[in-house]
């Protein structure tokens, strides 16, 4: 418990009570039932999409080596997020320490943070078919996706470094379903103007990285456009539309919690906490949906995939029980 003497705290909290959603903890337990069948659902799609790219030998190509990576990491961040999003909900298990604290939301940011390259393949693709083999290689590839956790690291380290400097004393209840860098912050005492400034700064400079990552596309679109056959631009569009389509939901999903939190200063926790869900899962769950419904070949192994199990179902209901 915090103490205090002439007027300044004199210990700090070490474990923290998680609270998701405050106002409706008299419905807590009708909570659990859409989150966790949305965290299914979610691990379902993506891992129904890693097997089929990874057990279809024509889809073993580097055009489509990014996507299981980039399922894999959606896999990953819903499973960071709902189980602390349910234990939350609980007045049993929504203890945690500072540390774990700390570790959890290192490994949100790190996740949320973790971009797969994938503009480059797109642009290589369009604007230089015939040297795609020779361009984009599995080595090129793998040196893309090395620097992704170098660069998600060097981008969340200092925000969660100067977290953990940072003296809790006001309360050890973190009004949140998700151990988020303000929601900590809340709780702080002291002035903790840098954390905010290296914060804000790690934002702008992610969003920078972003504008460069994406920045291809425009010229992809451009590529695009200026084909002369009809069919070969629908196709060339059609190549670079999943990917847009993804990042379009991510920005829209991050744009809208962002208003929310620095705009809308009279809403209730639970709305913030609402489009936090929003910013966090919305992404895991539409990826794999997007990917399984516009790349043509992922579709079409998904729907012979669909097919045989159709087929299996009435065969082993037709099958005569033997007795023993």
């Amino acid at each position: 418990m915090s103490g205090w003497s002439n007027g300044s705290p004199s210990v700090s909290y070490t474990s923290f009570l998680l609270v998701g959603f405050p106002g409706l903890q008299e419905s807590r337990a009708l909570l659990m039932l859409p989150f966790l069948s949305l965290y299914l659902v979610i691990i379902s799609a993506n891992v129904l999409v890693i097997h089929t790219v990874a057990a279809q030998r024509s889809l073993h190509q580097p055009m489509y080596a990014l996507i299981p990576l980039l399922l894999a990491v959606n896999i990953c961040a819903a499973t960071i997020v709902v189980p602390a999003m349910l234990f939350s909900f609980s007045t049993h298990f929504n203890h945690i320490s500072l540390a774990h604290c700390l570790f959890q939301m290192f490994c949100i940011y790190f996740l949320v943070a973790f971009d797969c390259s994938m503009a480059l393949d797109c642009y290589v693709a369009i604007c230089y078919p015939l040297r795609y083999p020779e361009i984009i290689t599995t080595q090129l590839l793998t040196g893309l996706v090395g620097v992704e956790p170098a660069k998600s690291t060097c981008i969340i380290a200092p925000v969660v470094g100067l977290s953990s400097q940072v003296r809790f004393c006001w309360s050890d209840v973190i009004y949140h379903f998700a151990y988020e860098h303000m929601a900590l912050m809340k709780l702080s005492y002291g002035d903790v103007s840098l954390n905010k400034t290296v914060e804000l700064t790690v934002r702008m400079f992610n969003r920078v990285l972003e504008l460069l990552l994406g920045a291809p596309y425009s010229r992809i679109i451009l590529a695009a456009v200026r084909i002369s056959s009809g069919r070969a631009r629908s196709k060339a569009l059609n190549t670079c539309g999943s990917h847009l389509l993804v990042i379009f939901t991510v920005y829209s999903s991050t744009v809208s919690s962002s208003i929310v939190y620095r705009v809308a200063r009279t809403a209730s926790q639970d709305v913030h906490n609402l489009f936090s869900a929003f910013y966090l899962l919305l992404p895991r769950l539409v990826n794999p949906i997007i990917y399984g419904a516009r790349t043509k070949e992922i579709k079409q192994h998904l729907g012979t995939l669909s097919q045989r199990a159709q087929l299996q179902a009435p065969i082993e209901k037709s099958q005569p029980l033997t007795l023993m």
